[in-house]
């Protein structure tokens, strides 16, 4: 699978050796110094790929650096590769998304290995955010009053609910439903009613109806 390795780490001859081994193995690789380097790197640009980070560098950290990148949205994975793996390193990088922690030093199969599942784990992600992205961008076609019309139907309204609740006539309503399903390009309002949980707009476990 090939993609594009982003190796961070303060020590360059750890970084000289593992580019040569991930270019063998037929991956594009980057290299940086430190962790503010790789996120001027990022700014409006995420190719296919992971994040090889060291846990200990000067400026901002591997931990730091793994949180700036949720804080930007970013879903690179991140293997974390270094000589510093204490209990709670490894915990609180797992529990913030680490695809893998890595001990140096480090064979060619198990590096290989991590980055062959963080690649697979980023062509999911970057597959639904595609998804989602289409989903939102359909949402914005609603005008206020259909997007009223989206929020309530959702829950459970029937037409008579949402009529009373917005101060129209149930036909308006009806008409207002068509067009919300023709723009959001669904059929059913099961279907519809995905669209909102996947989005996160309601609880799939909120209780439907009045």
């Amino acid at each position: 699978m090939p993609g594009l390795v982003y190796i961070v780490d303060d020590d360059a001859s750890f970084r000289t050796a593992v580019e040569r081994r991930l270019k063998l193995a037929g991956y594009e690789v980057e290299k940086y110094s430190s962790a503010e380097t790789l996120l001027d790197r990022l700014q409006g640009s995420e190719k296919p790929g992971c994040v090889l980070l060291d846990v200990r560098m000067p400026g901002l950290n591997g931990l730091e650096l793994q949180s700036r990148l949720i804080e930007l949205h970013s879903i690179l994975p991140v293997i974390f590769v270094t000589g510093h793996a204490d209990i709670p390193t490894t915990v609180r990088a797992i529990r913030a998304g680490a695809e893998d922690l890595l001990i140096k030093p480090v064979s060619s199969e198990q590096l290989i290995d991590a980055i062959e599942r963080a690649l697979a784990h980023h062509e999911s992600a970057r597959s639904q955010r595609s998804k989602i992205d289409t989903i939102l961008a359909l949402l914005a076609k609603l005008t206020p009053r259909e997007r009223q019309v989206f929020d309530l139907i959702v829950r459970g309204k029937i037409n008579k609910q949402v009529a009373s609740e917005l101060g129209t006539t149930e036909r308006t309503v009806k008409a207002h439903r068509h067009e919300v399903m023709e723009k959001m390009q669904v059929h059913s309002l099961a279907r519809l009613v995905s669209i909102a949980e996947r989005l996160g707009l309601i609880d799939p476990n909120e209780n439907s109806g009045s």
